[in-house]
């Protein structure tokens, strides 16, 4: 069993930054995929990235590509995902998960995060 917590969550302005963490405990870090997705109120859980175990691969949609980046430091079993000039648009509960494959699939991944709250003001 995988726990996943995020944190780092909050207000800012369009065109500012956050950053979420994502700590996990359970099971051997290293070896899962870590992933992060988004949902706005009223739309579909959408993938947000994803990053291989040893950290070498990452995967992101062309609406968050060159904004925002994933990371992740196997010693402390925590994944990150730096987000850069935000939009409105980001406003979401943001959820990290763990899985096998890295692919935008919420199917591929079998443990999540409670989530936490971004929201970006005009």
């Amino acid at each position: 069993q995988v726990r996943l917590v995020e944190s780092g969550g909050g207000l800012v302005q369009t065109g500012g930054s956050l950053r979420l963490s994502c700590a996990a405990s359970g099971g051997t870090f290293s070896s899962y995929v870590m992933g992060w997705f988004r949902q706005a109120p009223g739309k579909e859980r959408e993938f947000v990235a994803a990053i291989s175990g040893s950290g070498d691969y990452r995967n992101y949609p062309d609406s968050v590509n060159g904004r925002f980046t994933i990371s992740r430091d196997n010693a402390k079993n925590t994944v990150y995902l730096q987000m850069n000039s935000l939009k409105p648009e980001d406003t979401a509960v943001y959820y990290c998960a763990c899985g096998r494959v890295v692919i935008p699939r919420k199917d591929a991944y079998n443990y999540w995060g409670q989530g936490s709250q971004v929201t970006v003001s005009s």
